[in-house]
């Protein structure tokens, strides 16, 4: 396990996932250390597919494609997965690697996603209500740092309104000094 200070944000919407990542570019946040994940809606609206495009993006022909195209053009990973007992999950970011390498070693009861969560130093109790907030079509926002760059994270994301905001620190000696 890596030991890493994580913050995990779980949205409601679309419109204030995008606001959060706005306001941390605005800020100068390193994106690199920034995903988002969602599960792919089912609405009746017919999902055309996920492509490479010529500039070698990754395209989302669906009823968010606007939403998922940006951040694929914003943020470094671009994935697609299918996870059992969860369904089909759109990554953005360098999360999407996590959830490639925890198939390799996944942690028992938990599935690709939370095996990723789980390298992250995030407790198992926590990320069952990650995957169940990915069931019920919410999105994520999830970012590492140092113990001062995900506190100020926390702060960025206040205006963007998410539903719950987490910090998770990779070691005590983490958390008593925030």
């Amino acid at each position: 396990m890596v030991k890493v200070n994580s913050i995990v944000a779980i949205y409601d919407r679309q419109a204030e996932v995008e606001a959060g990542v706005r306001d941390l570019q605005s800020a100068g946040f390193d994106l690199k250390k920034l995903s988002v994940l969602g599960r792919e809606h089912e609405s009746g609206q017919r999902l055309l597919g996920h492509y490479m495009a010529r500039s070698g993006r990754m395209r989302y022909l669906g009823p968010r494609g606007a939403f998922w195209n940006e951040l694929w053009d914003m943020l470094a990973g671009a994935a697609c997965f299918t996870v059992s007992g969860i369904g089909r999950i759109l990554v953005a970011g360098h999360f999407a690697m996590g959830v490639v390498d925890a198939t390799d070693v996944p942690v028992d009861g938990l599935s690709e996603v939370g095996s990723s969560l789980y390298s992250m130093s995030i407790p198992k109790a926590c990320i069952l209500r990650y995957e169940s907030a990915l069931k019920m079509h919410r999105l994520l926002l999830v970012a590492f740092g140092s113990v001062r760059e995900v506190l100020q994270i926390k702060d960025l994301l206040r205006p963007s309104q998410p539903a719950e905001t987490n910090i998770h620190f990779a070691t005590e000696e983490a958390q008593s000094a925030a």
